[in-house]
């Protein structure tokens, strides 16, 4: 994004965070933001901002994980719904199916096509001590932590519903392509 926070974009009249957000709070009790710059621009949606941990910081980018982390530890409900602000056309119903099918594991991961989406996930806050160990040793791989704990992967057919921004050009793109 050129240096731009991916979720202050604009995307069909509000920004991308808002897009998920909507999406989102018809689906869970309670929401959070995890931001480690302009938190006051997203304190304005009402829900608490929260940052990664000072310990993962200051190791240098620790990514993800880190995020997820943070909101495990903020968690105050059984499983914690995790995506990106830059996906934000994802599925009405995706809390209900990935916790139909999870087959019992403590972490699903939406799946489409065959392609992982690692970072749309359901995560047990049991596997809180797991994740902070994990980020503890230096580790930084979403898909590798994923792995260790036995997560599932949960499949979804429309693979528009995943589409994720990393530059302003893609974020056009899409734009253009849905008009």
């Amino acid at each position: 994004m050129g240096g731009a926070d991916k979720g202050l974009q604009g995307f069909q009249g509000q920004t991308l965070v808002a897009s998920v957000l909507a999406c989102l709070t018809v689906q869970v009790s309670t929401v959070l933001i995890s931001a480690n710059r302009n938190r006051a621009a997203y304190g304005r949606f009402g829900y608490p901002v929260i940052t990664d941990a000072e310990i993962y910081r200051g190791e240098g980018y620790a990514g993800p994980l880190a995020g997820l982390h943070a909101g495990l530890t903020r968690c105050t409900t059984e499983w914690l719904l995790c995506v990106p602000c830059d996906t934000p056309c994802l599925p009405t119903d995706l809390a209900v199916r990935l916790a139909a099918g999870r087959q019992g594991a403590p972490l699903a991961v939406a799946t489409c096509q065959g392609d992982s989406q690692p970072t749309v996930c359901l995560i047990h806050a049991t596997l809180l001590a797991s994740l902070g160990n994990f980020l503890a040793a230096g580790e930084r791989k979403v898909r590798a932590w994923q792995a260790r704990v036995g997560a599932v992967s949960v499949n979804f057919d429309d693979p528009r519903q995943f589409a994720n921004f990393n530059t302003l050009q893609s974020l056009t793109n899409f734009v253009e392509a849905q008009t």
